[in-house]
């Protein structure tokens, strides 16, 4: 079957200035494990699981895949076939899901969500500090300096000068994520009335960025986080949108620490004007109120040193009292699947789904708004530095969340969910968890379509890191095994792809052990220990500000396939540096480059 144009979709958001972040104190990269690279191994996840869902549904193109591309050694067949490739690239189109690469963002220092937050009743000290240590980065470890003050852990965190525009760009793009879920239910109810309208429906969203931000609370980066992205969007919804309610489920390896002492803060003013309200003062617009609900690891990080404070807020389990709504859940080892699914997942784990619910209780879906804080770094196949307890979930497990968590949504929300990147840092871990994530998002029953688990089995994710692996020059192996689902898969990927490039240190400064790959336990020293402790209560703004425009998105097309055509032989044309400053370029002729956008016929 084919889906309807007025069927609501899954939309993925993509933000390239999240690239940027990167780690600048030595060349060194061996032990940095938060970075550019994890976007890349995300998409490929998601390009299969849109490459699979496709063909289980008969949804795919009849586009000749990018692998049946032969390239001769003759110059003019070469550019032939670069063209070729070209106009596979442009018009590499997807029917189950919507691709938004997003250019949205937010400043920092001038939006109210961002403040509501981060801010402080004596002014945005934190967040102009974070400002000043991106921009003076470089200088400092030029100096032989860190650039991350010293009451933080050195090996957890990192910036350099354009950290704070992928900061700033994934605030933005979560922001629009939140504005198009939020108002879809209105543009499907005017789609009923209106047969031959073709608006996209945003029905639930995914959203790839970095760096993360589960572990940031009001002024207290740590575990690779310098904002919260998702409490910040959740603030944004009440701000913008008027939502009441928000639920957050968080399903990575370690427990937001953040995210919790933020909701708390939250939830604690929201509880005072209630009581102050009851007491006879004068009545004020509702404020917010926020369900936590985590699964993850009490003995790795920020935990995993034992800390009494932070052992005791991720073991908290309060549903009321104090305003407080907050339920934390301990992963434990499993001997098999089916061990996994009986005797954790159905009777413990989903306990998260029903203390959610019972927050949520009669409150009008268009008051509610979920989000999934979505680590895959409990995955089993995460590094075994990252998950030495071994307090692990199978694959499925992001699969069979996504699909509960989407009922979830569809039952008490109207379908209002979106799901936001946090940890995961391995490949396998990011393509394989991606690629079930994204699967269980999909209304799959919608289109037709019955899911695999096959999909991510060992030798299908071999096959798919085999193929799109890059060669030297950047180019992918492309796959030779003729299997139709894994040539769509790298077509996908090449069309959303970001080309990635190293940049020289700055200096070379010693990198600290990080605190969240696990370490053989030993005393903690003032110098090593993370200086994360539950932030004091503070009360917030009482009248909430209205929030800033988030500024205008676009749908860009693909991003470089200059690329492709930089090695053929054309001595003869002249040369021209692309606006990207990528450097000089082959000039052709001016036909070749007028690029269709995408949807266009």
């Amino acid at each position: 079957m084919h889906p309807d144009k007025s069927l609501a979709k899954t939309t993925i958001f993509l933000q390239d200035a999240c690239y940027q972040h990167r780690f600048i104190r030595s060349n060194d990269l061996s032990a940095i494990v938060e970075r550019p690279e994890r976007l890349r191994a995300l998409k490929i996840g998601l390009s299969a699981a849109i490459a699979r869902l496709e063909e289980a549904g008969s949804l795919t193109p009849n586009k000749p895949p990018l692998g049946s591309i032969n390239v001769a050694n003759d110059a003019g067949d070469d550019l032939a076939a670069a063209l070729q490739k070209l106009d596979l690239l442009q018009d590499v189109k997807v029917e189950v899901v919507n691709i938004i690469k997003s250019s949205s963002f937010v400043d920092v220092l001038n939006n109210e969500a961002v403040k509501f937050v981060h801010g402080d009743i004596d002014g945005d000290v934190y967040l102009q500090n974070l400002v000043n240590w991106a921009k003076e980065s470089a200088e400092k470890i030029k100096a032989g300096q860190s650039e991350i003050p010293e009451s933080f852990s050195q090996g957890d965190l990192y910036l350099c000068p354009e950290s704070l525009d992928a900061i700033q760009g994934a605030l933005g793009t979560i922001c629009e994520a939140v504005d198009k879920v939020i108002e879809s239910p209105k543009r499907r109810n005017e789609q009923k009335s209106d047969e031959s309208s073709s608006t996209v429906v945003h029905t639930n969203a995914f959203v790839a960025i970095r760096p993360p931000g589960h572990h940031c609370g009001e002024d207290t980066p740590s575990g690779f986080c310098f904002v919260n992205n998702v409490v910040v969007a959740a603030a944004h919804a009440h701000l913008k949108h008027g939502i009441k309610k928000v639920v957050i489920f968080d399903i990575d390896l370690h427990h937001g620490n953040g995210t919790q002492s933020l909701v708390w803060q939250i939830n604690e003013e929201t509880y005072r004007q209630k009581l102050e309200g009851e007491a006879g003062s004068p009545l004020t617009k509702p404020g917010l109120e926020i369900f936590y609900g985590s699964i993850h690891d009490i003995l790795s990080y920020p935990c995993e040193d034992g800390k009494v404070s932070m052992v005791q807020a991720a073991s908290v389990s309060i549903h009321g009292p104090h305003g407080q709504y907050i339920e934390n859940i301990h992963l434990k080892p499993y001997s098999s699947e089916e061990d996994f699914w009986q005797n954790l997942y159905s009777t413990q784990y989903s306990k998260l789904l029903e203390k959610g619910k019972a927050f949520v209780g009669d409150a009008s879906g268009d008051d509610v708004l979920v989000f999934i804080s979505c680590g895959f770094d409990a995955c089993e196949h995460e590094y075994p530095s990252m998950s030495r307890h071994n307090r692990r979930v199978p694959v499925s497990f992001y699969h069979r969340f996504a699909v509960d968590a989407r009922g979830f949504a569809d039952e008490l929300a109207k379908g209002k969910l979106i799901s936001v990147l946090e940890g995961g840092y391995s490949d396998r871990a990011l393509i394989s968890g991606g690629m079930a994530h994204l699967s269980g998002l999909v209304d799959v029953q919608a289109l037709g379509i019955k899911v695999d688990k096959g999909w991510w089995k060992l030798e299908n994710l071999t096959a798919l890191e085999k193929s799109t692996k890059k060669r030297r020059g950047g180019k992918l192996s492309m796959p030779g095994s003729g299997e139709k689902w894994l040539e769509r898969a790298i077509a996908i990927f090449q069309s959303i792809d970001t080309t990635i490039t190293p940049s020289p240190s700055r200096n070379h400064v010693p990198l600290p052990p990080s605190s969240m790959t696990l370490r053989e336990r030993k005393p903690m020293s003032r110098a090593a220990s993370l200086k994360a402790s539950p932030q004091p209560s503070r009360r917030m703004k009482g009248k909430l500000p209205q929030s800033d425009a988030i500024v205008a998105p676009t749908i860009e097309p693909v991003d470089d396939v200059v690329k492709t055509l930089e090695g053929l032989n054309l001595d003869k044309q002249d040369k021209v540096t692309t606006e990207e400053g990528l450097g000089e370029v082959k000039k052709l002729p001016r036909v070749i480059l007028r690029l269709k956008e995408p949807g266009s016929s």
